[in-house]
This record gives structure tokens, C-alpha cells and sequence, in this order.
């Protein structure tokens, strides 16, 4: 019998015995650079003659790794060896799937700052923040697994004298899981365990930008006890594989966590019904956000700024929680702008995270970058830059933490998704004033209210229009089990990932009622 469930500590970098660890683990990844990687369909490794290489984004003349990119035949292949394995995966009691999560999770706590240490490498990930990833991805396979244990047991059913009836939940059967780049151990390792531990069988689509994290993760399943072809690993673009694994009429289910544009596109293709598809397909989707904090006349201003700066250059903005628009009272905007400004350009520092002493590293991509750029000189034609503005200095995609306020609701550096250090400051007439720019967006993910006034809080529990709202606490950081988390409107499906229904996604209900003689 599993404990109570608890989420895993993280690690304490300012002490000198965890910095030198986490130096130790950089240096065993540093001499595995420079690898290749192939697919793996129903166990078998393939090299496909073609190659994605993965590039550390702060060090541009560093080859993280290459790793064979799949074609059709791949996808067509990875379908069938799912559909083969399935059948029995299917047959495993919940028990049996349940222990390899926790067999999955007790590996990853061996492997805790090696797996952190190659997240710096492909994503220049902060310390603290790629061991807080690892973690999260623990948490996740003990959370599920936990789950997985609940809901196997029997449903509370009305009775009838005459009858025996129950409910019992079932896999859906072949899934498509497509994670981010931003997340690529924690929300591949939910997405797909998730589906696992459920009786599925999947191919996995790791993100291109980062496919070596992803290899390594799958190594974990394996070596936990996922059999072949229950998770498949395919990487590849999503013009020549993605669309048609999604279309294909095999395809049941496709959990999707990326960009609104994907996203919206994901879900489209998945409602048509194609020749010799026999089910709706499901589609579990976290798309985009455009997060915001609200700052109240009678917020405590110190925990507020403290909390804007943080949720809005944590891992360089590249979270869909980050906050990326502060809707300040004008009672205390002077205040909040010029105090957000100064904890801003005194506690984060640009540069490669690698040495521990950068806190916010580059972003992710060339496409990425120069999109954050554009963005930026959008918003200081909008608004009045106070800080940043530009690009950083180093070998690598680095932009300056940005500020850019005085700007109208309507603006679009004030409405549009960035993914990047760029935070837009927008001055409220009043909390009403408040409420009414945050919710006029087409996303509903995370956000904020700093107030010491308990009615406004109450109105902001019922009225700001997210999936996750935080009280007097910043909008990142979610924690699985504490803080289910998935948004409204364009931000998703509101799948609820640490939450209570988040395996139902997976899975459908079969009641089953027998007349008694």
C-alpha cells in the first residue's frame, strides 16, 4: 500500500554540497554531447538516414545531440506495433501498470541532476529551475499512479434488489502524445504515463527542439517496465508525421500540449471522421496563455512585485503561466511600475545558466528569438520601454528582461501571446476596471490578485475568468496534487493535470448490469 502522496522536495543550490553535484552531473552530460539517437518502434531502434540536431540555445557551437527523424512508414509502422501491443498492456491490472510509474519515479530520483543537467544543456535551463522540472515530473508519476489505484476500485452505484450493477473504466486504446519543448521531461512524462498507466498504448512525438531529453525519458520507461510498443518514440515534423497520426482513423486519442495555433489545428483534424474509424477521436489540448497579475490599491506592493518579477522572468518568460501583463490599480501604479522595475534589473541576470550564477538563460530557438524581438519593437511604439528592450550579450539567443509600460488594454503587446521576457504594465481605473481588461482575452490560464481586501478577493475567486487563480501568490508554479492546472477559453480543454479527473482523459466508462435469477 502507497503512502500519502507528497510532492518531492527540491534542491537547495546555495549550498555547497548540491552546487557541487549539480557541477559533477554537468560535466558526465557534457562528455555524452554530441550523440545520436534513434526511433524506436515496438522496441526495435531505427536510424532513419535523416537527423534532427538539438543545439544548446545559450551556446550555439554546441551540439547537444542528433536524433533520427521519422518518416511515413515510421508513423504507419509505430501505429501498428502500438495496436499489437495494446491488447495485452490492455489485459495488466491497474496494480501491474501502476508499479511501473512508481518503479519510473524511484529511477528519476536516482537520476535526479543528471536528467537536470541535460535540460541546461538543451534548453539553458536554470538550476533550480530544470531540477524543480524533474521533480514535477516525480510528482506526476506518484500522483497518477495513486490515481490509477482509485479509480480502479469499485464506483458507488444505486442498488436495484433484483440486479447487480457496476461501472468500471476502460482504456481508449491507441493515443498521440505531442509535448512541448518547454517541459520536456515533466509534461512529456505526464502526458505519456498517463496514458499508460491507463491501459493505452502510444507514440510519442517528442518536441524537435528538444528530442535528447526526450530519448533519455523514454530510456526511463523502458527500463521501468513499459514493454515495447506500448510507448513509441517518434520524432519527426508535424507536417510529414503529425497530421497523419492525428488523422489516422486508428488514432483514439491525442493529448496535445503546445501553442494555440497547434492546438486549435489538433482539434479540428481530430472531429473528422475518416474511412474505417469507428469512434469520435478525444483530444486533450494546454494551448497558449496571456497571463495576468492584478495589483489591487490595497495589495501588500512588496509581495506583489516580487511576485511579477518572478512569474515574468522565470525560465525567460517560456512558460505558459508566466505572467506576461500586470493590471495595476492607478492608486499604486507609480509605486508597483517603479518598484517592478528595480527588483527586475537588480536580481536577474542574463546569460548561459550553465556556470549556476545566470538566472535567466536563453530562449529557446532563432524563430523563437526573433519573434520576441519583433514583439518588443511593437510595444515600444505601444508603450514606454523601462528596462531592456533588446538583445543580450552571448553566443546564444539571450534577450534583455523587458518592461514595457504605460500601455493602452488593447494594445497588442498587452493581448498577444510573447513566450518570452516581456512584460506589459497596464494601468486599472479600479479592481472593476481590473477584472474587466483581464477577462477580455481570448486565453484563460493562469492569474493573479494581490489584495489585503477580502471581498475583492471573493469577487476575483468567481469572476476572473481562469483555470488557475492564484490569491497573494504569484501565477507559476503550479504543484501536482495541490494545484490542478489547465485553463478556459483559448488556453485549452482544462484537462486538470494533478487533479482528481486527469485520468479520465484516458480512459471511458463501461456499466455493466446483470439481472439476478
Amino acid at each position: 500500500m502507497r503512502g500519502p502522496f507528497i510532492n518531492e522536495p527540491t534542491l537547495d543550490f546555495s549550498l555547497p554540497e548540491n552546487a557541487a553535484a549539480m557541477q559533477a552531473a554537468l560535466e558526465d552530460v557534457k562528455a555524452q554531447l554530441g550523440q545520436r539517437y534513434p526511433i524506436v518502434v515496438g522496441g526495435e531502434r531505427r536510424e532513419t538516414g535523416q537527423w534532427i540536431s538539438s543545439i544548446n540555445p545559450g551556446n550555439l557551437d554546441q551540439v547537444v545531440g542528433e536524433v533520427a527523424k521519422a518518416g511515413r512508414r515510421d508513423a504507419e509502422d509505430a501505429i501498428a506495433a502500438a495496436g499489437a501491443a495494446y491488447k495485452e498492456w490492455r489485459k495488466i491490472s491497474a496494480v501491474g501498470r501502476a508499479s511501473v510509474l512508481f518503479k519510473m519515479a524511484g529511477i528519476i530520483r536516482q537520476r535526479k541532476l543528471e536528467l537536470s543537467a541535460w535540460m541546461a544543456f538543451e534548453l539553458d535551463k536554470a538550476w533550480d529551475e530544470a531540477e524543480g522540472e524533474v521533480c514535477e515530473a516525480i510528482d506526476m508519476l506518484e500522483w497518477n499512479g495513486r490515481e490509477m489505484l482509485r479509480l480502479s476500485g469499485p464506483a458507488q452505484l444505486g442498488n436495484l434488489r433484483d440486479e447487480a450493477n457496476m461501472l468500471f473504466y476502460q482504456p481508449l486504446g491507441i493515443g498521440v502524445v505531442i509535448p512541448p519543448w518547454n517541459f520536456p521531461c515533466a509534461i512529456l512524462t505526464n502526458m505519456t504515463m498517463a496514458s499508460v498507466v491507463t491501459g493505452n498504448a502510444v507514440i510519442l512525438k517528442p518536441a524537435s527542439n528538444t528530442p535528447v531529453i526526450g530519448y533519455k525519458m523514454f530510456e526511463i520507461m523502458e527500463q521501468a517496465g513499459v514493454p515495447a510498443g506500448v510507448v513509441n518514440f517518434l520524432p519527426g515534423s508535424g507536417g510529414e508525421i503529425g497530421d497523419f497520426l492525428v488523422d489516422h482513423p486508428k488514432t483514439r486519442f491525442i493529448a496535445f500540449t503546445g501553442s494555440k495555433e497547434i492546438g486549435i489545428r489538433i482539434f479540428e483534424r481530430g472531429a473528422k471522421v475518416h474511412p474505417g474509424q469507428v469512434w469520435l477521436k478525444r483530444v486533450t489540448a494546454e494551448m497558449g496563455g496571456k497571463d495576468a497579475i492584478i495589483v489591487d490599491s490595497e495589495a501588500d506592493v512588496d509581495a506583489a512585485v516580487e511576485g511579477i518579477v518572478a512569474s515574468a522572468f522565470g525560465f525567460s518568460g517560456q512558460k505558459c503561466s508566466a505572467c506576461s501583463r500586470a493590471i495595476v490599480d492607478a492608486e499604486v501604479y507609480d509605486e508597483i511600475v517603479d518598484k517592478v522595475v528595480q527588483l527586475a534589473r537588480e536580481t536577474v541576470t542574463v546569460g548561459p545558466t550553465l556556470d549556476g550564477n545566470a538566472n535567466m538563460g536563453a530562449v529557446v530557438d532563432e524563430s523563437q528569438y526573433q519573434s520576441i524581438l519583433d514583439y518588443i519593437e511593437i510595444g515600444k511604439a505601444e508603450g514606454r520601454l523601462l528596462l531592456g528592450g533588446g538583445r543580450a550579450e552571448g553566443n546564444g539567443y539571450f534577450i534583455e528582461p523587458t518592461i514595457i509600460a504605460d500601455l493602452a488594454p488593447e494594445a497588442r503587446i498587452a493581448c498577444e501571446e510573447i513566450f518570452g521576457p516581456v512584460l506589459a504594465i497596464v494601468k486599472a481605473r479600479d479592481f472593476d476596471h481590473a477584472l474587466e481588461i483581464v477577462n477580455d482575452s481570448e486565453y484563460g490560464l493562469t492569474g493573479s490578485v494581490y489584495s489585503r481586501n477580502r471581498v475583492k478577493l471573493e469577487r476575483a475567486r468567481e469572476e476572473f475568468d481562469v483555470g488557475n487563480l492564484y490569491l497573494n501568490r504569484k501565477c507559476t508554479g503550479a504543484m501536482m496534487g495541490v494545484h490542478p492546472f489547465g485553463g478556459f477559453k483559448m488556453s485549452g480543454t482544462n484537462t486538470k493535470g494533478g487533479g482528481p479527473d486527469y485520468l479520465m482523459n484516458f480512459m471511458e466508462a463501461k456499466a455493466v448490469g446483470e439481472k439476478l435469477f
